[in-house]
């Protein structure tokens, strides 16, 4: 059962990786632009995220406070891809804040699932 939740938990951060690495591809690009790959893995990450949030039946508490940030923190994210997205498509450019945030809020939800024990 430990090599299954593993498992998750690396698909939950390969979600991270792919949606950091379109972003960090879109401003090495100079577009700096919302991308469907972003998009695909935020899905990811938030899918495999819930589902190391079930109980496994481990031997240890599960931290929900970390959870809880982790999961406002990526709805947060999606609704600066959403914004972005929807501005991209009206004006043709994504704000400079809302491009920022989601690669600094996605590093940090990154950070915080690897270093917060």
């Amino acid at each position: 059962m430990e090599f299954l939740r593993h498992l998750v938990l690396l698909f939950h951060l390969v979600g991270f990786a792919i949606l950091f690495g379109a972003w960090a591809v879109e401003l090495v690009n100079g577009h700096r632009g919302v991308t469907r790959l972003m998009n695909w893995g935020l899905a990811i990450a938030a899918v495999a995220g819930l589902i190391l949030a079930a109980p496994w039946g481990i031997e240890y508490e599960l931290n929900y406070v970390k959870i809880g940030v982790k999961l406002v923190i990526l709805l947060v994210i999606g609704a600066l891809l959403g914004i972005g997205a929807g501005r991209q498509r009206k004006g043709g450019k994504v704000p400079p804040a809302v491009f920022w945030s989601i690669g600094v809020l996605t590093l940090a939800n990154a950070a915080i699932a690897v270093l917060w024990r």
